[in-house]
Parts: structure tokens; C-alpha cells; sequence
């Protein structure tokens, strides 16, 4: 079941999308990793899916990749005496701690006492994706006194964000850290860890995680902006979550902020998912807008590794028929000449380290020879994750012998992960590398492969081997 495609396509199942024959039928539409979203359901709900998607995997004989995607930190307000208020611009309207007392037009509890510690005269406070906005003139170690500057209508438990703000917060809640221990007892292979503000956060969730799942960052808060670089580094993969960003930000900035994102990523050969209303008007419609299409194509062309269905697939009418068109455009955009020559043009900088080195090489060879596959024999998944980054023309073969990494490695871009036994030699590699391309589809007698390995096998981030061989 090899993709006639390198982007890959994660879908979060929720209540449309959550028994076995619509599951099937997601990842036989396209779906190569799934999300599953534990702001909403219960455990029960989340390992009746995970059960799932396992059992489809093994008819499948083919590695799919689960993402468990942590709430994080929700600021909310408290609750309202009588219901909805509107509030307009111009009035006062003052926050405060104290949460036995329910909110009315000119007051609300807002039980984060974090966030008055770190305001400051100025600040804006948007309530419900920056509905209605907040300006603080007053504040103190429980209250925050503002004045309206945007108005609307406010209710209970709805969302605040503090934009510009780096929050005196950890980015796991003691609801995270019970997800985060059970989702790890399942065999969870990716972990997205939200509300990320700086690299210590990813530090944090790593010092639990302990290589058990690999840690994708959400850059949803302009501070982990400012420390894009230092938050790369530490994850394993980064998330553009564009729906909160789009609230703490300009709207016109998110563009520029996701290219840049995704660069980072390329160069630091991690891979990098957009996610967010990419297909929206798909929750109630069979088609998307031409805007739509046109947002999943320019993701593509700037070179992310994955796309991201949240609601079209988790709770929409057409789940099945959003994941089918998104398979169609990233297929239609990667076969456009100009694709490729955006994704040159996007050359990387390289560092003067072996690795690197055979990047360049296997990437070099592969286009002069035309060759059938690249196969990224691989322990750990460096070495497959290198020549992704290269964006090589042929499909990549990810040999590993280690099943985590396989369904790890279903997120990367052109990777196709395939679960083979341990080598012992070079030779064993050529022979086995030639076999498995051949049996998946992926070349035929007389075909070339070239083929990158770390020596000694085994050894994580070793990438040092190159070595050329013929289907026979």
C-alpha cells in the first residue's frame, strides 16, 4: 500500500469517525497517521480507537503512526449569574479569583491566578478566539481591571488568551500528566504536547517520556515564536497549530510565521505537520472551497512532511471524503513541475558532519541514476529522517527493525516504513534492502536502490554508510 505521494496526512477520529469500518476506510483513503484528540472523550473511548487502528495495522501489514494530543492549559472564565452578557466597548469590566461568586455584566471570575502575576498595564486579555477584546488599566494579585475594546457577547467557560505573554505555567496539567501516563501504557508513538512557550517545556514532557514516544511541539503562542530554534532542537517533530496562533497573532502573520516554522524544520530535519481549518468547510460540506485547496497545496510547496484533518474527520459529515481530497491535491501538487523546484530552490544548509554528508551523496546518486528507491536502513529512524530532509525524487524505503520506529517514521515525508529484522552485516543489508523493495512494490529485477546505514548497526544517529546495489 505504498502512497502515490510523499506528504502524509494525519486524521483525528472523534464521534464521526470512531468505529472500525470508517477507520478502515480513513487509512484506506489515504490516512498514514492518526490523532487522537484527549481534550475530548475518555480513556475508554481512546483505547477502543487505538484497538482499532492496531487491528487494521496488522491486516494492513503496514505501520500506522498514532498521535495522542494533550489538552494543555485552557484559561477559561468562570461561569455567569443569568447567562450570556454582552459587553460593549467601552465598559469596564473587571476579572478576578473569586470563583464562588458567578459572573454578571461587569464582572467574571477568571480561577488562573498565574496570569494576574504576569500582567501588566496594557496587556490584552481576548475572550473566545479574540471575540471580544480586554485591555488591562489596573490589576493587582487577584484582579485585573480592563476596559473593553472589542465588544460581544461572553459566557461561561469561555477561553482566554493573553497574547505576547510568557505565563508562569507549565505546559502539562495534572489532567496532561494522567493522559500523558496512560496514553504511554498503550504504546502511544507520538505525543503533541500544547500550549509549548519555551524549550523547557519540552525538556519537561521529554524527562517523562524517557524515549518511550516521540514529543511533537505545538507552536500556538507568539513567545515559542521567539524561541523557535531552541524549541526544534529539543522536539521531535513540530505541529503548526494555526488556530490559536491565528488568535494570539495577526491573522496575516500566520502565513509568513508557518514558512518560517517549516524551514526551521527542513533544516533541522525534524519533521514538521500544519494543522487547522485546512479543509474546514468540509465539516458540513462534501467539497472544499477553492481557498481551501489552494491553503493545503501552499503547505506542500513550502515542504511540510504532513497535513492535518482535525474536525473534517473527527466530527464532520464527510470524514472519508476529506481525507480522499487531501490525498488528491498533495498528489496533484507534488506531480506540478514547479513543486519541484520550489522544494531545490528551498536548498538547506548543511553541516560538515558524516551524516550530512551521505544526505548529499544518496540524494546526488539518486537523481543521476534514476534509481527505484532509497532505502534508509535505520534503528532509530536518523538515518531515514536524513534523507527525508533531502527530499529526495525517489520514494524512501524506511528499513528498522524496531516497530515503534516504524509507526514513528509514518509521519516523515517520502518515508515508507516497512518493519525487517536485524542485520548483521552490509551485505545481509544489500541482499535484505533488494528484497523487501521488490516484495513492496517498490522495484523490480534490474532496478537500482541506494541504500544509507549507520555502521556499527544498532547505533543510533550513525549515518555514515552509502552503498549502491541491483535488484536481482
Amino acid at each position: 500500500m505504498h502512497r502515490q505521494r510523499n506528504a502524509k496526512i494525519v486524521a483525528t477520529l472523534g464521534p464521526a469517525s470512531a468505529d472500525r469500518a470508517t477507520i478502515q476506510a480513513l487509512f484506506d483513503a489515504g490516512a498514514d497517521v492518526f490523532r487522537l484528540n484527549f481534550s475530548h472523550g475518555t480513556h475508554a473511548d481512546h483505547k477502543q480507537r487505538l484497538d482499532t487502528i492496531r487491528a487494521i495495522e496488522r491486516d494492513a501489514g503496514r505501520p500506522i503512526g498514532v498521535l495522542l494530543d494533550l489538552q494543555g492549559p485552557k484559561l477559561r472564565l468562570g461561569t455567569f449569574a443569568n447567562g450570556p452578557v454582552v459587553l460593549k466597548e467601552g465598559d469596564s469590566f473587571r476579572l478576578d479569583l473569586n470563583r464562588d461568586k458567578a459572573g454578571d455584566q461587569t464582572r467574571a471570575p477568571m480561577p488562573h491566578p498565574e496570569i494576574f502575576s504576569a500582567l501588566e498595564v496594557g496587556t490584552d486579555l481576548l475572550v473566545d478566539d479574540g471575540r471580544v477584546r480586554l485591555r488591562v488599566e489596573r490589576f493587582g494579585a487577584d484582579f485585573a481591571d480592563t476596559r473593553v475594546m472589542a465588544g460581544g457577547a461572553v459566557s461561561d467557560r469561555k477561553g482566554v488568551n493573553v497574547p505576547g505573554v510568557v505565563l508562569p505555567l507549565s505546559a502539562l496539567t495534572e489532567k496532561d500528566r494522567a493522559d500523558l501516563t496512560y496514553g504511554l501504557t498503550l504504546g502511544i508513538d507520538w505525543i503533541a504536547l500544547s500550549f509549548v512557550q519555551r524549550p523547557e517545556d519540552i525538556v519537561e514532557i521529554k524527562a517523562i517520556v524517557k524515549g518511550r514516544a516521540g514529543i511533537v511541539a505545538k507552536l500556538e503562542k507568539p513567545s515559542a515564536i521567539s524561541s523557535l530554534d531552541a524549541i526544534v532542537y529539543e522536539s521531535d517533530a513540530i505541529m503548526v497549530a494555526r488556530g490559536d496562533l491565528g488568535v494570539e497573532m495577526p491573522p496575516e502573520q500566520v502565513p509568513a510565521i508557518q514558512k518560517r516554522i517549516v524551514r526551521a524544520c527542513r533544516k533541522a530535519g525534524k519533521p514538521v505537520i500544519v494543522a487547522t481549518q485546512m479543509l474546514e468547510s468540509m465539516v458540513t460540506a462534501p467539497v472544499p472551497t477553492r481557498a481551501e485547496a489552494s491553503d493545503v497545496a501552499t503547505a506542500i510547496y513550502d515542504g511540510a512532511d504532513a497535513v492535518m484533518l482535525s474536525a473534517e474527520s473527527a466530527s464532520g459529515k464527510y470524514p472519508m471524503e476529506a481525507v480522499t481530497m487531501m490525498d488528491s491535491i498533495i498528489a496533484q501538487t507534488e506531480s506540478d513541475p514547479y513543486y519541484r523546484e520550489s522544494i531545490n530552490a528551498s536548498e538547506i544548509k548543511r553541516s560538515a558532519v558524516p551524516s550530512d554528508a551521505i544526505g548529499v551523496a544518496v540524494r546526488g546518486v539518486a537523481d543521476l541514476l534514476k534509481v527505484a528507491a532509497v532505502v534508509a536502513y535505520t534503528s532509530s529512524g536518523y538515518s531515514a529522517l536524513r534523507m527525508a530532509r533531502e527530499r529526495p525524487r525517489a520514494p524512501i524505503l524506511g528499513m528498522t527493525p524496531r516497530l515503534a520506529v516504524a509507526r514513528q517514521l509514518a509521519l516523515a515525508w517520502g518515508v515508507y516504513p516497512v518493519l525487517c529484522h536485524d542485520v548483521m552485516d552490509v551485505l545481509e543489508m544489500s541482499d535484505w534492502a533488494c528484497t523487501t523493495a521488490k516484495k513492496e512494490g517498490l522495484g523490480k529485477v534490474g532496478d537500482t536502490l541506494v541504500i544509507s546505514a549507520g555502521v556499527p548497526f544498532g547505533t543510533s544517529g550513525t549515518t555514515n554508510l552509502m552503498r549502491i546495489a541491483q535488484i536481482v
